[in-house]
């Protein structure tokens, strides 16, 4: 992962909600909600939030008395995701790092975590950070994308970019959101970070929309491939973002599409 990757910045926020979010983002929250919910913890830590959907979906699935620590890396997207939240006595906003987490040891039942350890830069460090924050018996709840040619929107919209920018391609989605998918990997990774009793569930969904040209603006304008194609070439955002949604259009109908899109949902136990 290059250090480019984890700066959602700018429009990126706004984007990733109105866009990201419903059409690859909240079914796997509901998901992670539910599971989480069945657990019935006391103390939640969520790690890289984004823009709070899976606050949204599990805040009200607490108990009255629980607590719900919610943190992300970047600012911008916490205090978007802030914005979208029904206010809640029992939710606290902190800015703060999953590698080094301003908590004390043993403060959470849970920590939860959609879509965020892809970005780790050294992950078995950071299942150690979740695991210090853990108290005794806690759980580790956490998903991460499966393979990109699992998930068909976004493997359409980098194979169409890599013609548009053929000496350079764009890759940020195959290197990282879709990076971290072996499954094999990811045990060892917990188990030396200490956890046990680790379960890998791989669960896949369907990825809607009401026309081509969501996903395309989806993955150019509301990632980080944003970014990489201004890089590139600052004029051709928006050529780059039509090109994607030709070819979605071409491979999936000019109307309403849907594709696969597939996870793995794992967890730990301290």
């Amino acid at each position: 992962m290059l250090d480019a990757d984890k700066l959602f910045a700018g429009s990126i926020p706004e984007n990733y909600d109105r866009y990201m979010v419903p059409l690859i983002f909240e079914p796997f929250a509901a998901d992670l909600a539910r599971r989480a919910a069945q657990l019935s913890p006391r103390a939640v830590l969520e790690t890289a939030a984004g823009t709070g959907v899976v606050t949204r979906a599990l805040a009200s699935a607490l108990s009255p008395d629980a607590r719900y620590a919610v943190t992300d890396l970047n600012q911008a997207m916490l205090d978007y995701a802030a914005t979208r939240q029904t206010a809640n006595g029992r939710i606290t906003w902190r800015q703060a790092d999953a590698m080094a987490l301003p908590f004390e040891d043993r403060a959470f039942d849970m920590v939860i975590c959609q879509f965020g350890a892809m970005f780790f830069p050294d992950r078995v460090s950071g299942y150690r950070e979740a695991r210090r924050v853990l108290k005794p018996g806690g759980h580790f709840l956490f998903n991460v994308w499966d393979r990109i040619e699992e998930n068909v929107f976004a493997n359409d919209v980098t194979n169409a970019l890599a013609t548009i920018f053929p000496d350079d391609p764009p890759r940020f989605l195959a290197r990282t959101p879709h990076g971290y998918h072996d499954k094999a990997r990811i045990l060892r990774d917990l188990e030396e970070a200490g956890f046990a009793r680790v379960t890998i569930d791989t669960k896949a969904e369907q990825s809607r929309a009401a026309s081509p040209r969501i996903p395309a603006v989806a993955y150019c304008q509301g990632t980080v491939l944003r970014t990489e194609i201004l890089a590139r070439d600052a004029g051709k955002l928006e050529a780059a973002t039509d090109h994607a949604a030709s070819v979605i259009a071409e491979r999936h109908g000019s109307g309403e599409v849907s594709a696969k899109i597939q996870a793995h949902v794992i967890t730990a136990l301290a």
